[in-house]
């Protein structure tokens, strides 16, 4: 079951736009919010995106009418697009985050360390 008119329409209202005001943000005719509310017709992905930006929801609210999701804290995550996730900045990591970034790192402890306790031990 499509939601996207209603949820369009919804979204619309909340926000006290009208379909012309609707329209001149993404510049199209009132006559295409029209029909994308009505089930007449679908906005392109380009314009499903700008809708996103305009009602600050996600694709999954607008097209499915799934509840709000959490936002992320921009202060302490950042969009990876290599990984395609958000991951904690620099240097606002915890030990397992730590751990599972430089897991060869804390090898090289423990190696040093049975080194450096084998020579202390013979001496």
């Amino acid at each position: 079951m499509n939601k996207f008119p209603e949820q369009l329409k919804k979204l619309r209202k909340e926000q006290h736009t009208t379909q012309d005001d609707l329209a001149s943000k993404l510049f199209v005719t009132r006559q295409a919010v029209s029909k994308w509310e009505s089930g007449d017709s679908t906005p392109d992905l380009n314009n499903l995106i700008k809708l996103t930006d305009i009602f600050n929801v996600s694709l999954d609210t607008l097209v499915f009418g799934a509840e709000k999701e959490a936002k992320v804290d921009t202060s302490e995550f950042v969009f990876d697009p290599k990984r395609n996730r958000y991951v904690r900045r620099f240097g606002k990591m915890n030990f397992w985050d730590f751990l599972s970034g430089y897991w060869w790192a804390v090898l090289v402890v423990i190696f040093m360390l049975g080194f450096f306790s084998m020579f202390w031990a013979g001496r």
